[in-house]
């Protein structure tokens, strides 16, 4: 829809949308009332269930890992040991009072947002959408939040607390730090704390009114002008209620700035300890006000620099300092972009849209397993006994929780390699790029390397006899037996070939397991192997079909393999570990 022009246009579509709008956002309130309650009772109860029953697992197997490590060298696990507890202390009232706010915020935001999205594009009836969406979908989001909020507080603690006992320390030696520099580093850490905390409150107390005032400024100069947010019809319900909520966002940068000042007031201590000196440290701690002062400059666009002191706190830059002085100030970020226009205002949010998140990312991938996984039960490369094996507990082959996901990564590395794409092609033709992928730093910790990866197998531009060799290797590398009947041999492969072959192969199956840790990744494999087993039921069929309690214990058991910390047992986790670390120098490469 093209946006009206003229202001008496764009003041009329204003009001003209205005009772439109409110409907919504009153029809949004109800439904919050009648089902947030419940969302909210589902929550709180469920995650401080968590919290409380799994608390002393994680107390008992914290302890036990750090003394266990071979990362760090005594000191080290005092001063850890020290640290968790207070961690797990603040974590235990962290965890309830966060499960009753995050339940009073879902349950009440929740239906409100589904009733404005109920008016999306491409959605037929959006009348009745209106009305349903945001009240069942309500109740059973907060289930699944608890749910996933159970695989992580379980299933991926146990696999990164495995990690810290089976890793093995880089060129051999644990990590010690020095003791003599220790107390000044605490004495450096408790001023950073009190200065930072006092003073970063009172710079947000007094740019707080900046925020609230200028930001409904710019978002009514888009309502009536129908820029920015206001452009696209279907966004002007968001960016109507962006003007409603903006207090809350107001408050919400309040709170994080005050929260900021805990890490940013502690790495004082880590300047004491890196630079050996205590001067340094304090130095820092009172130059951490002017970097933060002048930050929120630059973000509510007033004037650049700051009024505080910023002293030399590493000695590297002692020699550049010197010449500026010690209470001179860098140019602000403005200042850095020499040349460069300020930011155009967004022309429409319907591109944002487009952008990939990691959720959907990992639809995308499990769609694909499954895909690919049906195809493969009914080839027989997915053969009953990798379930049988899973069923007696002894964690199967490996072929359904790593293989496959890392046999689909791997055939969009080889689609993207050969379509010599910048990013990643996904099967339904979507291309990730440096773009439109997910602004997320976990993300980049798989994205990055699987990039690395792709050049090089670009490089290698392997055949189709060596695509199949390599596809079979990383499918079947945790089932040697399988693996060695049925690998083709190629006479064209020699042993360099073979070796980056297998290089590749064990790095993709190390960044499984690391995927399999992420949120909602259990819940997703929990769906695949469901999925599967039906698959497989159908393909056995006659008198091999499977009775209804013989497949609901075949699943379970496929659950509790898939179960065992980052989908693997406590003995393959060494030679997982070692798969990891060839993934971090990649990217570290």
């Amino acid at each position: 829809m093209e946006p009206s022009t003229g202001f008496r246009a764009s003041v009329w579509s204003c009001f003209k949308f205005l009772p439109f709008f409110c409907g919504l956002l009153l029809l949004g309130i109800i439904k919050g009332v009648l089902f947030g309650p419940w969302a909210w009772l589902i929550m709180a109860i469920g995650i401080s269930a968590l919290v409380l029953g799994l608390w002393p697992m994680h107390l008992i197997w914290t302890y036990y890992c750090i003394i266990r490590t071979k990362l760090v060298g005594p000191v080290v696990k005092l001063l850890l040991l020290i640290s968790v507890s207070g961690i797990l202390v603040l974590w235990l009232i962290v965890g309830i009072l966060g499960s009753v706010l995050a339940g009073l915020a879902y349950g009440f935001l929740a239906p409100v947002m589904a009733t404005f999205d109920a008016l999306g594009e491409g959605k037929e009836r959006p009348l009745v959408h209106c009305f349903v969406d945001g009240t069942w979908s309500t109740i059973t989001g907060g289930c699944t939040v608890v749910r996933d909020l159970k695989d992580m507080l379980f299933h991926s603690y146990l696999a990164y607390m495995d990690d810290l006992r089976y890793h093995e320390p880089p060129g051999g030696k644990p990590f010690e730090i020095r003791v003599l520099d220790i107390p000044g580093a605490v004495l450096a850490a408790a001023c950073g704390l009190l200065m930072d905390g006092i003073m970063f409150t009172a710079i947000a107390l007094y740019k707080f009114p900046v925020m609230l005032f200028k930001g409904w400024k710019r978002l009514i100069e888009d309502l009536v002008g129908r820029e920015g947010p206001f452009l696209e019809t279907v966004c002007v319900p968001f960016a109507g209620l962006a003007i409603l909520l903006w207090p809350f966002a107001v408050l919400g940068a309040f709170l994080a700035s005050m929260i900021s000042s805990v890490p940013l007031g502690a790495y004082a201590a880590i300047v004491v300890y890196q630079e050996s000196s205590l001067f340094m440290g304090l130095s820092y701690a009172i130059s951490s006000v002017s970097i933060f002062d002048e930050y929120t400059n630059d973000v509510l666009d007033m004037a650049p620099g700051s009024c505080f002191p910023r002293f030399v706190y590493r000695k590297n830059q002692a020699s550049v300092e010197s010449v500026r002085g010690p209470l001179s100030r860098p140019a602000s970020f403005r200042d850095k972009q020499d040349g460069k226009k300020a930011p155009a205002r967004i022309t429409s949010f319907k591109s944002s849209f487009d952008e990939f998140n990691p959720f959907k990312l990992l639809d995308h991938l499990f769609e694909e397993c499954q895909h690919r996984g049906e195809a493969l039960v009914a080839e027989g490369v997915i053969t009953p006994k990798d379930i049988e094996e899973t069923k007696s507990g002894k964690g199967g082959s490996g072929v359904l929780n790593v293989g496959l996901p890392a046999y689909v990564i791997l055939n969009a590395l080889l689609r993207s390699a050969k379509a010599d794409s910048d990013g990643l092609i996904l099967r339904d033709g979507c291309e990730i790029t440096s773009d439109n992928r997910p602004k997320n730093t976990l993300f980049d910790w798989f994205f990055d390397p699987l990039m690395v990866i792709k050049d090089q197998i670009k490089a290698e531009n392997f055949t189709e006899e060596e695509e199949a060799y390599l596809q079979k290797r990383v499918l079947l590398i945790s089932d040697p037996k399988r693996l060695k009947a049925t690998l083709p041999h190629l006479p064209s492969l020699n042993e360099r070939k073979q070796a980056e072959i297998d290089a590749f192969a064990r790095r993709l199956q190390g960044i499984t397991k690391s995927i399999s840790r992420y949120p909602t990744s259990k819940r997703r494999f929990d769906d695949l192997v469901k999925a599967l087993s039906e698959e497989l039921e159908r393909a056995m069929g006659g008198s091999r079909s499977v009775s209804g309690s013989q497949f609901q214990k075949l699943r379970s058991g496929l659950v509790r393999m898939l179960s065992q910390r980052s989908m693997g047992k406590t003995a393959s986790i060494r030679g997982g570990d070692q798969e990891a670390q060839l993934t971090s120098d990649t990217r570290a490469a």
